[in-house]
C-alpha cells in the first residue's frame, strides 16, 4: 500500500511540476504583454494630466464590471461611471508626471494583478508641485488577445479627497 501512495504522489508531483513549467515558459509572453499594458495606463495617465482623454479610455475594458478606486476616495462600478470620471479627471488638468516603482506582476491565463507604488508629482490646489507615493493595485483581463484594465485601487491622496458629508 505504501509503494501504491509512493508511486502515485511520484505521478502527482509529475505532472504539476511538467504543468508549472509549461506554464512558466508560456506565460513569459503574458508577463511582458502585461508590463507593456502597465506601461500603457501609465503614459495615458500621464496624458490625462493634460487633459487628454482617449488614451486612458483605450487602456480600459468598456464592460459593466470594471472597478475603480481612486485616490480622491471614489468608489466606482461599471464602463460608464468610470469613464465620466477620466473625462472629469481631464478637466482638471493636474499635471505633474506619475510611474509605477517596484512592481510585482502576477499573470494568469487571463487575469493579471500588478501591485506596485505610483511615484511621481502632481500639481496641487495652490498650483504647487505635490510630491505623490501611494501604493496601488492595477487588475487586467485579455480581451481579444490584449490586456485591458478591469480594475484600478490607490492610497488616498489627502489634496483630492473630498470631506465625507453627514
Amino acid at each position: 500500500m505504501k509503494t501504491v501512495l509512493i508511486y502515485a504522489a511520484m505521478i502527482v508531483f509529475s505532472v504539476v511540476s511538467l504543468n508549472c513549467v509549461s506554464s512558466a515558459s508560456a506565460s513569459e509572453g503574458e508577463q511582458q504583454a502585461v508590463k507593456a499594458a502597465v506601461q500603457e495606463f501609465y503614459t495615458a495617465l500621464n496624458k490625462l494630466f493634460t487633459g487628454e482623454v482617449a488614451p486612458m479610455k483605450s487602456v480600459w475594458s468598456h464592460q459593466a464590471d470594471v472597478t475603480f478606486m481612486g485616490p480622491d476616495g471614489s468608489y466606482l462600478r461599471g464602463w460608464k461611471l468610470i469613464a465620466a470620471e477620466w473625462d472629469k479627471t481631464a478637466s482638471m488638468k493636474l499635471g505633474g508626471q506619475i510611474e509605477a516603482a517596484e512592481m510585482h506582476i502576477t499573470v494568469g491565463q487571463d487575469i493579471a494583478i500588478v501591485s506596485s507604488y505610483e511615484m511621481g508629482h502632481n500639481i496641487g490646489p495652490d498650483g504647487k508641485k505635490v510630491k505623490v507615493k501611494i501604493r496601488a493595485t492595477s487588475l487586467f483581463r485579455k480581451e481579444k488577445d490584449a490586456w485591458k484594465m478591469i480594475g484600478h485601487h490607490t492610497d488616498l491622496l489627502p489634496f483630492l479627497v473630498k470631506p465625507a458629508a453627514d
